[in-house]
């Protein structure tokens, strides 16, 4: 059964960084392409960004490039995006998925980008 929990949340201030951290648990983690998607209030799942099973390869939304990186480390069984220059509208619980659409997705991890 798949599993994932997410950390690293938190609030920060326009322009600031975060980390977050995403453990699995209960299937082959390194042979399995991986999301990270995001749900703003009020609003539906988004994805934001997603990876290869190898680390070989990435994919970002046009509204995060440039500022998140998602990377993983298969011997830890851990996913991660490296937030920087975080604004207002990056405000979302953060998802860690095995799909685009959020799927088998964990509790999610808060992030409020606020002054």
């Amino acid at each position: 059964e798949v599993h994932l929990v997410e950390s690293g949340g938190g609030l920060v201030q326009p322009g600031g960084s975060l980390l977050l951290s995403c453990k699995a648990s209960g299937f082959t983690f390194s042979g399995r392409e991986m999301y990270w998607v995001r749900r703003i209030p009020g609003e539906g799942i988004d994805w934001v960004a997603d990876i290869i099973g190898d680390g070989s390869k990435t994919s970002y939304a046009e509204s995060v490039k440039g500022r998140f990186t998602i990377s993983r480390d298969n011997a830890k069984n851990t996913l991660y995006l490296q937030m920087n220059s975080l604004k207002t509208e990056d405000t979302a619980v953060y998802y860690c998925a095995t799909n685009a659409f959020g799927g088998n997705r964990g509790q999610g991890t808060q992030v409020t980008v606020s002054s």
